[in-house]
C-alpha cells in the first residue's frame, strides 16, 4: 500500500511505514488479517507516480495508498486514486492542492497554510528578523506554495521581504542569488525547499560571508541535509512534524522500536514518524469500518478524531488535512536538536 522516494525523505517514509506494518501484523493484524505492503518506487520523476499508483490499483487491487512524500508526485497519483475511489494517505505532502483534489484523498501532515505563517513568527519572533530574504524554487510546486504564505505571514506580522529570488530543482550553483539577497541587506534568509539544494544553499552564502541565520522548511529534515552542508549547515533552523527528542512515551517507543529495527544509528525524522503514521491512522480506519472495503474506510478516515500518533494527536479536518501542531528544530553538533512547539 505505499509508495514513495525523495531519495533520503522517501527512504526514511518508507522504513517507518515498513516498521508500522511489521508492528500491527506482529500483534496480530487488523480484523485479523496480516497487512500487505506493496511498494513501488516513483524515483522523483514526473509521470512515474501516475504508473506506480495505476499498477498498485488495477494490478494489485490495493484497499489503500499511502504516499508520496513529494507533494509534486502527489498531485499526479492523488486524481488516479481519486477517479479509482481508492483512498490514498499522504505521509508528508503538506502543499493545500494535494487533498483539494477529491473526497478520496487525506494527509497526516500539517498544510503549506499552516507552516508558512508558523516560519514567519518564528523569524519575527524568535529571530528577531524585519528584512527577510527569499530563496524559491520556481520548478515546485511545495516551494512556490510555501513561500507565498510565509511572505503573505511576514508583511501581516510588519515584516518585509527585502529580496527574492529564484532558482531550479537540480541548480547547483546560487552565488548570483544569494549576492543579490546579501546586498538587499537582510536579517535572516529562508528556503522553502528540499534538503539538497538548501544545504548547498547555506553552504555557499557562508563561503560569501553572509552570516545571518538561516532557515528552511520540512522538507530540509533529512540526515543528508547535514551531511551535504558539513560545518556550514550548523546553527541552521527547519520547520519538523516532530522531534525524537520529544520526552512523550509515545514518541520515545517509536524512537526505540525504529532504532531496534533499522540499525542504531540516526533517530528516525520526521517523514519516518509521519510515514509510521500513515499505517496507523489507515490500520485504525480499517477497524472503525469493520471491513476491507475501501468506501467504508474512506468514511472512517474521514471521522478520524483525536488519534494518538508519534507525531502529535491527530484529527481529520473537513478539508482531509490533519490539524496539529509543528515544532522548529536546529543542527547543532551535526544533529537536529528541537528548539521550541510552534502554531502560527
Amino acid at each position: 500500500v505505499a509508495f514513495s522516494k525523495e531519495a533520503s525523505l522517501g527512504q526514511s517514509s518508507h522504513q517507518g511505514t515498513v516498521l508500522a506494518v511489521e508492528t500491527i501484523n506482529a500483534a496480530g493484524g487488523v480484523l485479523g488479517k496480516k497487512l500487505e505492503l506493496i511498494t513501488e518506487d516513483t524515483q522523483s520523476k514526473a509521470g512515474e507516480s501516475g504508473t506506480a499508483v495505476r499498477k498498485l490499483i488495477s494490478r494489485d487491487k490495493v484497499v489503500a495508498i499511502l504516499g508520496e512524500v513529494a507533494s509534486s508526485r502527489s498531485l499526479e497519483g492523488a486524481p488516479i486514486c481519486q477517479n479509482a475511489k481508492v483512498p490514498m494517505i499522504t505521509p508528508a505532502s503538506t502543499n493545500p492542492k494535494v487533498t483539494e483534489i477529491g473526497n478520496y484523498i487525506f494527509r497526516v501532515c500539517f498544510i503549506d497554510p499552516f507552516q508558512g505563517p508558523v516560519m514567519a513568527r518564528f523569524a519575527i519572533e524568535t529571530l528577531k528578523a524585519k528584512r527577510l530574504g527569499l530563496m524559491v524554487s520556481s520548478s515546485s510546486a511545495y516551494s512556490v506554495g510555501l513561500a507565498k504564505y510565509f511572505k503573505e505571514a511576514v508583511i501581516a506580522s510588519g515584516g518585509t521581504i527585502a529580496a527574492e529570488q529564484k532558482y531550479q530543482e537540480g541548480d547547483k550553483d546560487f552565488k548570483a542569488q544569494l549576492t543579490a539577497i546579501r546586498a538587499a541587506g537582510v536579517d535572516a534568509i529562508f528556503n522553502p525547499g528540499y534538503y539538497n539544494e538548501g544545504a548547498l544553499m547555506v553552504k555557499q552564502a557562508r563561503d560569501l560571508g553572509i552570516t545571518v541565520p538561516m532557515f528552511g522548511a520540512d522538507s530540509w529534515e533529512a540526515e543528508a541535509l547535514i551531511e551535504l552542508g558539513g560545518k556550514a549547515i550548523e546553527g541552521a533552523y527547519l520547520c519538523s512534524h516532530y522531534s525524537p527528542q520529544d520526552p512523550s512515551p509515545r514518541v520515545q517507543n517509536f524512537v526505540a522500536a525504529y532504532k531496534q529495527r533499522w540499525g542504531d544509528g540516526f533517530a528516525p525524522d520526521s517523514n519516518a514518524s509521519l510515514g509510521y503514521d500513515s499505517v496507523l491512522v489507515l490500520a485504525d480506519a480499517i477497524k472503525r469500518a469493520g471491513v476491507a472495503d475501501r468506501a467504508k474506510i474512506r468514511d472512517a478516515l474521514a471521522a478520524t478524531k483525536n488519534f494518538p500518533a508519534v507525531t502529535g494527536t491527530i484529527t481529520i479536518d473537513e478539508k482531509r488535512d490533519a490539524s496539529k501542531s509543528a515544532v522548529i528544530i536546529t543542527v547543532k553538533d551535526g544533529k537536529f536538536k528541537f528548539v521550541q512547539s510552534m502554531t502560527p
